[in-house]
């Protein structure tokens, strides 16, 4: 079975991510993904860099476990700064797109304090459903 999207009647459309969706399948959990790279070095200091770095992470995890972008059903983002997010979310969803396509899973975003890594901006855990 494919993961299907829910939204509720009458609701307006959610824009770059579902509301809820439906799966059945075996359950992946990725833990928090930061802007490093497999050798956990920040090649990018940069926000957009860090999330595509991020989002990279977190498809390679996803396809070790024998899983693809479509198989995400939920990812919660952890952010540094609002206003770089909404100041570059064109880009966001450019890098977004590269890495991980037109599947929009249900979504939280978190604005932080700070993250355990100081040079990390954004992170990300995600859960998945293999059918």
């Amino acid at each position: 079975m494919a993961n299907e999207v829910i939204q509720p009647e009458g609701w307006a459309p959610a824009k770059g991510y579902a509301n809820g969706v439906k799966a059945a399948g075996q359950q992946i959990y990725i833990g928090g993904q930061i802007g490093w790279t497999a050798e956990q070095k920040f090649e990018s200091h940069d926000f957009i860099g860090q999330t595509e770095q991020a989002l990279l992470n977190i498809r390679a995890v996803l396809e070790a476990a024998g899983g693809k972008p479509e198989d995400l059903v939920r990812l919660t983002w952890y952010i540094t700064d609002k206003r770089e997010y909404l100041a570059k979310q064109r880009e966001m969803g450019e890098a977004y797109r590269r890495v991980l396509g037109r599947n929009f899973p249900a979504m939280a975003m978190v604005v932080v304090a700070g993250l355990i890594e100081d040079e990390a901006l954004v992170e990300i855990e995600a859960t998945a459903v293999l059918p």
